[in-house]
């Protein structure tokens, strides 16, 4: 069964193809940006060794080329490269028996990855309210492909999922409780789907039983959350009813006292909407040294530049604090995990947020940190140290081949008994 994996953005649509079975292999990748604006790009890693431009750009500008006006024409122009002499994924559009789809906000009503339907789809506008940003496009790309690919199942598979373990005590903010009843308001957390796959993979590692585990996962890139997982299971974690709450990331301010964005408002003049365009994007690190990404800081701090060094310092401090509070939380910690670019690539990184972290009996190897080793802590440490690349197109690949062969069972009973 090949399987298509599709993450819509509001301007771009990434894709990857499996091969599914006991262990889905990727077989295509690929990612369509600036749709609706001029310049459409389509990369293609149709070898999956590096991304290179073959059959896509004579998709884009050969004389029957397609304008990327929507995502709908988007999913057009990949169907076409899958198809196309260069790439020769699939002869067929029928070829593709599976499609699952990343969606960020699935609320308190998904609590797992889902065939979506009509409810379900229902479900998820619903929630765009929680994820403007993010939802929306997500509904184009599901409803492009449904006009594409006709009867072919699709999955939507939540950010928000694997949070929903998280008890009330965690997830609820000191506010009047109307807010949540009548609202939503309240902790749902993202990056579910990484932290997720990390966590699973940690357990694995882990030479205890899966349900006496407590990990912490680090999912630092340009967003960053950290996650409690006690058992397997999602006990809490630094996004909020947004992905503004947390540490500090690349251009999202993180945690702060909530007086701050009615100061703006009420002394600066500033509207909701400019205090949101400020705190998401920015501020973080590039609102400290005028930088978001953490190997351009750390050059300049390498330099002398004291405002990098200071962005740096207040990062690593903050992820640090997430790192103990939920050490506390769960009684002990077995495993940290890094992940994301900065948590997979930044030796440097990891050393500071971990500078203070002897007291839970933790030591880093050096060396094996510098080189990004699967466990980057000393053999006598009494806490793992690992370091593992995300895969979430793999769990959304698997949790759609999973969800349309126990459909295809399901319907092949139901057959059984009408005869």
């Amino acid at each position: 069964m090949k399987v298509l994996v599709i993450n819509s953005g509001s301007s771009s649509v990434k894709y990857k193809v499996y091969e599914y079975g006991t262990s889905p292999q990727a077989i295509a990748k690929g990612m369509i940006e600036r749709i609706g604006l001029s310049g459409p790009i389509m990369n293609c890693g149709c070898c999956l060794t590096k991304w290179e431009a073959c059959a896509s750009q004579e998709i884009l500008r050969g004389p029957h080329g397609l304008e990327i006006k929507n995502h709908s024409d988007a999913i057009h122009a990949l169907c076409k490269l899958l198809m196309s002499d260069t790439c020769g994924i699939v002869s067929d559009l029928s070829e593709i028996e599976g499609i699952g789809h990343r969606v960020v906000h699935g609320g308190e009503e998904f609590t797992g990855s889902t065939i979506i339907d009509d409810a379900v789809l229902a479900g998820i506008r619903k929630c765009a309210k929680l994820a403007p940003l993010h939802n929306p496009p997500a509904i184009l790309g599901i409803e492009a492909c449904e006009k594409i690919f006709k009867n072919t199942p699709q999955v939507a598979v939540f950010d928000t999922a694997f949070h929903h373990t998280i008890p009330r005590n965690a997830y609820l903010y000191g506010i009047p409780m109307d807010f949540y009843k009548q609202h939503g308001v309240r902790r749902y957390g993202f990056h579910g789907t990484s932290h997720r796959y990390v966590s699973q993979k940690a357990i694995e590692l882990l030479d205890k039983p899966a349900d006496k585990t407590r990990v912490i996962t680090c999912h630092l890139g340009n967003g960053c959350s950290i996650t409690a997982v006690k058992g397997g299971k999602s006990v809490d974690t630094s996004m909020g009813l947004t992905p503004l709450e947390g540490v500090m990331m690349g251009t999202r301010s993180g945690d702060l006292d909530p007086a701050i964005p009615l100061f703006l408002i009420r002394e600066l003049g500033m509207s909701a909407d400019e205090v949101d365009a400020t705190l998401n994007k920015m501020s973080g690190l590039k609102g400290i040294c005028g930088k978001a990404d953490v190997r351009d800081i750390e050059r300049l701090a390498a330099e002398g530049e004291a405002a990098s060094e200071l962005a740096l310092n207040m990062f690593s401090y903050r992820v640090a604090r997430y790192i103990g509070s939920y050490a506390m939380v769960m009684n002990g910690v077995d495993a940290i995990v890094f992940t994301g670019g900065i948590g997979e690539n930044g030796a440097a990184m990891r050393a500071r947020i971990l500078q203070n972290a002897n007291y839970l009996g933790l030591k880093i190897d050096p060396e094996k940190n510098a080189r990004s080793a699967t466990d980057i802590a000393t053999a006598d440490s009494k806490v793992r140290v690992l370091v593992i690349p995300t895969d979430e197109e793999l769990v959304i690949a698997s949790d759609t081949g999973r969800l349309v062969e126990e459909a295809r069972g399901s319907d092949s009973r139901e057959a059984a008994l009408v005869k």
